[in-house]
Formats: structure tokens, C-alpha cells, sequence
């Protein structure tokens, strides 16, 4: 039994020989680290040459040593050798001048049903793996510690086709993706000079939200590390095609209304009364409709506006939802239940059996309109285990921490 770095190809093979690992850990996020200025390394632990677990490892200098971590890992074929392993990766730290390691498994503490109630009991044991080992445990939080999330709603389309994927959506989900299909939107794969669009709609999120947006060079990166492995899509309406839709349907119910009344005439009912009525605010509703989309025209011509986007990533292993915006101007058309359908429809050709739309807060006692939405869908949700920090050096990191706090850094 043996620790040590691996080659591409060894780590190559070893994720892909496995069910269950997170797109963090791949040579295409190996590429992108590298181009955001980290030093990489890929580690394992073997067993008579046979990779047991791996690992992608990035790192970057801080005062006084090196950061090390390993995000969403290590990958693993045989549990029974994760103590090992992170053992193993103690003596790895120390030997680079790591200063600090830390560690975020991607390993599932526990299951919970859409709503938040428990299907599965937590397993204590992967965190005393770590725990006993010398590794400091953050606690398991709620919210998104360090801009990440411990728990993530996800879906499984093993037993889903492209045919019957809208029935597999919450009672809500369903009519949410049909009546965004209503209004002429029209989906799109960016090029790579077209990645501002993406960078407008996150910059306008993260502003309402007050999050921290990546910046555009790091989307470029990612496009450039990921290749076709990504997606980054865009949900677009052009407000002409908008407008010749509100007038052709809303003909259609005029003809209903005609028939109705020709109908009612010939043998009154209170059943076709109410249904007159019904139709008759329904062309109503039209009109505020048509006099909403000639406002947008005025404003945006005859040209496709961007409603939303978001980014899609393909492993064999699962399908992500990784970033997102939408303008909120335009909330109304629905816009990112569309893209939603579009990459699991993507995934299900692909057979990747797992679709994973990332985080959401985990607190079920407060509103989490992110968990509402995704809730449409119809998935359920895993809880991650944290983050787990390991100092090779303690007393010197607890003494640059204390000069830090002095000089106010």
C-alpha cells in the first residue's frame, strides 16, 4: 500500500472506472486551476499498483507556506481505504510546506426527500474518519460557507426518457415548463465571444443578491478548459415573435368564444356560462399581455433579448447546474425553467444518470426561493460532510494568524 502522485493518465482512468465523483475532480479542472495560477498535482493511494482513491490537488503560496486543498474529493472505488488515503495525504502536506490543507469530500453524509425530511440516517463514520486522523472539522452548516454549499438538490434519471421527463416534474414544474413554452424562447450555446452576454447576466445577479461574480477572464478559461464538456446557454426572445404568438392565440379563443356563444344560444347551461366567462378574462389578460410585449418592442426592437443563461457541465458521472442569472425584468416568461429542461433532456442522451442542480441553503425553517424553484423539478437532496483543515505546522500557522489579526490583514 502506497500514497503517491500520479500521472494524468493513472488519475484519468481511475475517475472514469467509478459511479460517483464530482467535475471538481478532473483534468479539465486541473486545466482551469492551472490557468487561474495554481500548481496541480493528482495523488493516490495504490494497493499492488491498483488506485484505490485519487485525488486532484490544488495549491497556491500563502504567508508562510503553501495552501493546499482538495475540493469535492478525493475519488474513491473502495472506501475501506479512505483512512488511509487521507493518512497518506498528512505526510503529502508536510513534505510540500503545506501550511494549511484543506479538504471538502464529496462524499454523502445524508439524504432527504425534496421537502427536507431525513430518508437516510447520517453517517458519522465518514466524518470520524477524518476527525481521528487530526483533521479540524468546520461543523456541519447550513447557508454557504466560504461561498460554497454543503447541500445540493439533485435528480435521477435513470429511469426518465426525453419523452417522459415533463411528467416527472412536482405538480408545479409542470405547468411552469409548459407555459414557458408558450412564448417563442429560443435556447442557445454561446461562442466564446459571446461569453460577456453570460458575464452581463451574473453581474446583474450578484449585484441584486449581493454576491461576488466571477470575472469574464475566468469564464473564458473555463470555456477554454472545459471545451465541450460545458455549455454555456442562453434563453433569448425576440418581443415581434412574442407579440404575433399573444395575437394568434388570442384569435384562437375569440373562435372558442364564438362557438361557445353559438352553443349557449342553441341550449343554455350554466356550465358553458361559466366557461364563456373564463375565456373572456382570458382575452383580457391578452391585452395587458399585448400591450406589456409593445413596451419591451419600443425598448428592444426587433432584436433577441437575453432573458437569462446558465452553466451546464457533462461528466459520465452526473450533469451540473453550476452558474446562473436572469434579469428580472423578465421573470414572467420563465425563462430558467426552460434551460432547466433542456440540460436534463441533454444528459438522459447522453445517459449520464444523475442530474445535480447544486446548492441550496439547507435551512428549512426560513423561505429559500432557490430551493423553491429547483423543488419544481422534483429531485431530492444531499447533504455533504463540510470542510475538514489539516495544519502540518500548528504552532506557526496560529502565530502568522495572530500577526495577520494584529496588522489587520
Amino acid at each position: 500500500m502506497a500514497f503517491t502522485e500520479l500521472t494524468k493518465e493513472e488519475f484519468r482512468h481511475h475517475i472514469e472506472s467509478v459511479s460517483y465523483k464530482s467535475f471538481m475532480q478532473s483534468e479539465e479542472m486541473a486545466t482551469l486551476f492551472r490557468k487561474r495560477g495554481y500548481e496541480v498535482s493528482y495523488v493516490g493511494l495504490k494497493v499492488e499498483q491498483d488506485i484505490k482513491v485519487s485525488a486532484l490537488v490544488y495549491m497556491i503560496p500563502m504567508t508562510g507556506g503553501l495552501h493546499m486543498e482538495i475540493n469535492s474529493g478525493p475519488v474513491s472505488s473502495d472506501m475501506h481505504f479512505l483512512s488511509d488515503f487521507y493518512q497518506g495525504l498528512t505526510t503529502f502536506a508536510k513534505q510540500k510546506g503545506a501550511l494549511e490543507l484543506i479538504v471538502k469530500p464529496f462524499d454523502t453524509y445524508q439524504t432527504f426527500d425534496s421537502d427536507g425530511k431525513p430518508t437516510s440516517k447520517p453517517k458519522k463514520e465518514l466524518i470520524e474518519t477524518l476527525t481521528n486522523l487530526g483533521y479540524h472539522h468546520d461543523g456541519l452548516l447550513t447557508g454557504y460557507p466560504g461561498g460554497e454549499p454543503d447541500w445540493h438538490y439533485v435528480k435521477d434519471l435513470n429511469d426518465i426518457t426525453s419523452d417522459n421527463l415533463i411528467n416527472s416534474f412536482s405538480k408545479k414544474g409542470k405547468p411552469l415548463v409548459k407555459k414557458a413554452k408558450t412564448f417563442g424562447i429560443n435556447l442557445k450555446k454561446l461562442k466564446r465571444e459571446e461569453l460577456h452576454l453570460f458575464k452581463e447576466i451574473t453581474l446583474s445577479t450578484s449585484e441584486k443578491y449581493g454576491n461576488v461574480d466571477k470575472p469574464l477572464d475566468y469564464y473564458e478559461d473555463f470555456f477554454d478548459s472545459f471545451k465541450d464538456k460545458a455549455e454555456f446557454m442562453v434563453a433569448t426572445l425576440n418581443f415581434n415573435t412574442y407579440l404575433k404568438r399573444l395575437n394568434q392565440d388570442q384569435e384562437k379563443l375569440k373562435t372558442k368564444v364564438e362557438q361557445l356563444h353559438q352553443r349557449f344560444e342553441k341550449t343554455p347551461s350554466t356550465k358553458t356560462q361559466n366557461k364563456l366567462s373564463e375565456l373572456k378574462e382570458q382575452i383580457k389578460t391578452f391585452d395587458i399581455r399585448k400591450k406589456e410585449a409593445k413596451q419591451f418592442i419600443s425598448e428592444y426592437g426587433d432584436q433577441e433579448v437575453v432573458l437569462a443563461g446558465s452553466l451546464f457541465i457533462y461528466t459520465k458521472q452526473e450533469a451540473v447546474y453550476l452558474f446562473s442569472g436572469s434579469y428580472p425584468a423578465f421573470n414572467k416568461f420563465y425563462a430558467p425553467a426552460l434551460l432547466q429542461e433542456y440540460v436534463m433532456l441533454e444528459a438522459i442522451k447522453k445517459q449520464i444518470p444523475l442530474y445535480n442542480f447544486l446548492g441550496i441553503t439547507g435551512d428549512f425553517e426560513k423561505e429559500d426561493g432557490v430551493l423553491r424553484f429547483k423543488q419544481n423539478f422534483n429531485g431530492y437532496i444531499t447533504r455533504k460532510m463540510g470542510t475538514f483543515r489539516y495544519y502540518p505546522i500548528p504552532l506557526k500557522f496560529k502565530l502568522l494568524q495572530g500577526i495577520k489579526k494584529i496588522l489587520g490583514r
